[in-house]
């Protein structure tokens, strides 16, 4: 059936049960405040406020599928100065995803910050701001959610659905779905200034918030501003390990790459002589591995962010029933970034040349520009807009319709970048003193290039890009029919998006001129047609053992222009078995559509190192698939790989959606026994076929030349050449595809508990999260991967998480006190028993006072990492020796704050 007769029908369908059952809905279903859990009240069933996850309206607040619900009071006991910081605190945030350091988004978002629910990836959890979508943002083709765009000081709840749910919502809510809630009135003046240092002094972070909004008869508006700025914490303050050997067998960090230079002296034959050395200003030195350069020193710990953001909102009552609404939002990032100074290679300095103070020609390994260091200047602008009507027909039913525009534009400035051709050309000592406007490079030593040689071949490079997202929306739902177990309910809608995402790399960076990674510009766009259904169908209510049961079912179908037609759903049984136990499941399909950079990506080229595994096959055991393919191929038996292989890496325009299935069953317990005790736990598998990645050149030939007959798909000529004579490959495609297959599973664990005793006031909240599988397969008949309880450039998958929130109220005063455990992890890539082949259980507490002065002012004083804990030290991260995106590298801190209302 073709995409207009799926649409077709199903409209169809949607009207005729609107005619004649009568249906009515809203997109978002808000809950009103008083359905918020209150400062200080009765406790109430752990959950009974989500509603993320359903577009159906009901008054139970239950959910067939497991939530954590953060509430604006929430927000204010942790400290939280953004969106970010408090959803990375959540156990179920895993994986590689930027955190407070922001520190190694390189191309497409220095200071961008993400959620990555179950370590799945960012592009698989779904950001929503007012049940809406929101668009990706950074500096150009971005596939993510930046966190930083949304002011945390309008926010007045954030649910996070930890299951699958594109039945609901479409694409990519595969892992699950975020959906920020802001405040709808404000009324008055609200004035909120916070400052914060570290222990060390630095790491200085300011913010202000200052909403103004009215409240009338038929409608509200506000608007909200807010400021923050973060200062720099430099990685020589906070390096997880010194540079020095830790028992003679280690250099923590540093690299070869000298300010000075290292290398060998060379025969007439360019063969090495001798050892290597490093060069001093009037000679050299032997080199040794403790004179590596302190890369430290150029890099930060936390970098610096400057950021606006401005937020308004306000709705009107055309009738009694409808209502227009508009929400405008914009934010602006600006980051200053230090980063090491690049280097120069394979540069041979003769004997005759007058820098070379010796009387042989120098081979010039490598050799860091420290005379000029590298800036990273980034700014990225984001607005959007939306508007509405919304309304109620006269039997109850609830109706909306949007439109939702959003436009991000990013720049991406590199200082000091060197321009490949100009080097070749000052480094041709035979030639360059002939053209007056190309000087010879001096590079022996430190300090021997002069800025006119420097500015000869340096150059700024420039990347600019950005990304625009159009949305029509339209939902209705309402009570369908009555059955002898309730009102069944229904709800229905339709989506129109368009998405759009660009980069434009500096053009010496397309010739491939500058010393980077070759990059293609990246243009592209999808359009997607959606509609979906969603039911909830009571089926028992006030039996033994059954005090409701109800089952919800929910279809969605997608047309992207991109790849055509899919179809997912969701299953979900409550049964509510009497008032303390609650039983729950969902079963349902979910998919994620190749992103804009993933279609649309540009090929970068670059020589790559990879291991040619026919390099010295003769060697090899003669009975192996390996030696017999080798031969096969007219391999060279002498043949030795030499150097790199030029490979191509980038985007695949003929990518198919991922696939994925997930599991959720789970209890809640409302211990009648213990007043105010409530429990739910939850298991979750979610497995993914037909994953987007790249296998790297080393595995793909592996694979190849390790199969009987070289019948693996990757022995075609699309994936490499290797040439005839030499030996050699001539080239080798890295670019992704579908191949790989993703299954996580685990246990999460909530508990609430509130207790009143007389004027004060307890309660206690603690997430424990068990990480039992994450199996990854990069193509089929790889090896599995098991990831969980591991560490490495690939993300953090502990076994174990844990977050425990306790605060005690007393009239005016407020205590509030939390405790972060990371549970301990081996590096994935290092060989067990060297030092940093794993890391240690870390713990984490912060601690907060609140105090009510009158109705419209409050204090707030707090301290972060209480005991300063230090990042762990483990291998396979470089330059700050441990990963910055699970660990705090600011240490101790303390911050002060006050709000005010009038």
């Amino acid at each position: 059936m073709t995409r207009s007769a799926v649409m077709t029908s199903m409209a169809i369908s949607l009207a005729s049960m609107a005619i004649f059952s009568g249906i009515a809905a809203e997109t978002e279903a808000m809950f009103p405040a008083s359905a918020i859990k209150p400062q200080v009240s009765t406790p109430t069933t752990i959950e009974r406020i989500a509603i993320t996850g359903s577009r159906i309206q009901r008054e139970e607040m239950a959910s067939t599928a497991p939530m954590t619900v953060f509430t604006a009071q929430d927000i204010e006991k942790t400290g939280a100065t953004s969106v970010e910081i408090l959803l990375q605190r959540m156990t179920a945030s895993a994986g590689f995803a930027g955190n407070q350091t922001n520190a190694y988004w390189t191309e497409g978002g220095y200071g961008s910050t993400q959620v990555n629910l179950r370590g799945l990836g960012v592009n698989r959890t779904l950001v929503l701001l007012n049940g809406r979508r929101m668009l990706n943002s950074g500096t150009g083709a971005n596939s993510s959610v930046d966190l930083n765009t949304i002011p945390i000081s309008v926010v007045e709840r954030i649910e996070v659905l930890k299951d699958g749910a594109s039945a609901i919502y479409g694409a990519d809510a595969v892992a699950g779905v975020v959906n920020i809630i802001t405040r709808q009135q404000i009324e008055g003046v609200e004035f909120q200034a916070r400052t914060g240092i570290t222990e060390q002094n630095d790491g200085e972070q300011y913010k202000l918030d200052l909403a103004l909004g009215h409240v009338g008869e038929r409608g509200s508006a506000y608007v909200a501003m807010s400021y923050d700025k973060t200062q720099a914490v430099d990685m020589l303050s906070r390096a997880s390990c010194p540079l020095e050997e830790v028992n003679g067998e280690l250099v923590c960090g540093g690299s070869s790459a000298l300010p000075g230079g290292r290398g060998h002296f060379i025969d007439t034959n360019g063969n090495p002589i001798g050892d290597p050395l490093m060069l001093l200003p009037t000679g050299s030195t032997p080199y040794t591995s403790s004179h590596k350069d302190n890369t430290y020193q150029y890099f930060n710990a936390v970098q610096p962010n400057e950021r606006v953001n401005l937020f308004a909102y306000g709705e009107y009552d055309l009738t009694a029933s409808s209502q227009v609404f508009a929400e405008a939002m914009y934010t602006r990032r600006s980051s200053q970034l230090p980063a090491s100074p690049q280097s120069v290679s394979g540069i041979v300095i003769p004997a005759w040349h007058e820098s070379n103070p010796t009387d042989a020609d120098f081979l010039l390994q490598s050799r860091r520009l420290a005379e000029a260091p590298r800036q990273f200047n980034i700014q990225a602008d984001t607005w959007r807009l939306v508007a509405g009507f919304r309304g109620d027909l006269d039997n109850g039913w609830q109706w909306d319709a949007a439109v939702n525009f959003g436009s991000n534009r990013g720049s991406y400035e590199v200082t000091n970048v060197i321009n490949k051709a100009r080097l070749a050309e000052a480094t041709d000592y035979s030639s360059c003193n002939l053209d007056p406007n190309a000087p010879c490079a001096d590079f022996w030593g430190v300090g021997s290039l002069t800025p006119e040689m420097l500015d000869y071949f340096l150059f700024n490079m420039r990347d600019s890009g950005g990304n625009e997202q159009f949305s029509l929306t339209t939902n209705i739902t309402g009570d369908l029919w009555q059955l002898p177990a309730g009102m069944m309910s229904f709800a229905a809608g339709l989506e129109h998006r368009n998405e759009k995402g660009w980069n434009d790399p500096d053009p010496l960076k397309i010739s491939g001129e500058a010393n980077t990674a070759q990059q293609d510009p990246i243009d592209g766009r999808y359009t997607a047609d959606e509609i979906y259904l969603e039911t909830l169908v009571p089926i028992l209510s006030d039996q033994p053992f059954a005090k409701s049961v109800e089952l919800t079912a929910a279809l969605r179908y997608s047309y992207f222009d991109t790849f055509g037609g899919d179809t997912n759903y969701k299953m979900g049984l409550l049964w509510v078995v009497n008032d303390a136990v609650t039983l729950r499941a969902t079963q349902s399909t979910a998919f994620r559509v190749p992103n804009i950079p993933e279609l649309f990506g540009g090929i970068d080229q670059g020589s790559m190192n990879t291991t040619d595994p026919c390099s010295e096959w003769a060697k090899l055991d003669p009975s192996s698939n390996r030696y017999a393919n080798c031969m096969a191929s007219n391999v060279p038996t002498n043949y030795k790989q030499e150097g790199t292989i030029l490979t191509d890496r980038g985007g695949n325009a003929e990518l198919e959606p991922e696939e994925a299935n997930t599991f959720t069953a789970g209890i809640v317990w409302d211990l009648g026994f213990i007043e105010g005790l409530n429990i739910t736990l939850d298991y979750y598998k979610i497995e993914i076929n037909n994953a987007i990645n790249s296998v790297n050149g080393s595995s793909k030939l592996a694979a190849c030349y390790d199969s009987k007959g070289m019948t693996h798909p990757f022995c075609s000529d699309e994936h490499f050449v290797r040439d005839a004579m030499t030996g050699n490959i001539t080239y080798l495609q890295t670019q992704l595809g579908n191949a790989a297959n993703e299954v996580v599973s685990g246990v999460d664990m909530a508990m609430f508990y509130q207790k009143e005793m007389g004027s004060v006031v307890t309660n206690t909240t603690w997430e424990l999260s068990y990480l039992d599988q994450y199996d990854l397969q990069t193509y089929a008949g790889a090896p599995v991967e098991s990831r969980a309880g591991t560490i490495g450039y690939d993300g953090s998958y502990t076994k174990w998480r844990s977050n425990l929130y306790f605060d005690v109220t007393n009239d005016n005063w407020r205590f509030s006190y939390n405790i972060q455990y990371i549970g301990a992890a081996d590096d994935q890539y290092a060989n067990a028993g060297e030092i940093g082949d794993s890391v240690d259980a870390i713990t984490y507490h912060n601690a907060q006072v609140y105090y009510q002065m009158d109705n419209n002012i409050a204090l707030t004083a707090g301290i972060d990492n209480l005991f300063d804990k230090q990042a762990p030290y483990h291998q396979s991260y470089t330059d700050g020796n441990t990963n910055t995106m699970t660990y705090d590298l600011m240490g101790r801190r303390y911050y002060v704050g006050m709000k005010w209302a009038l």
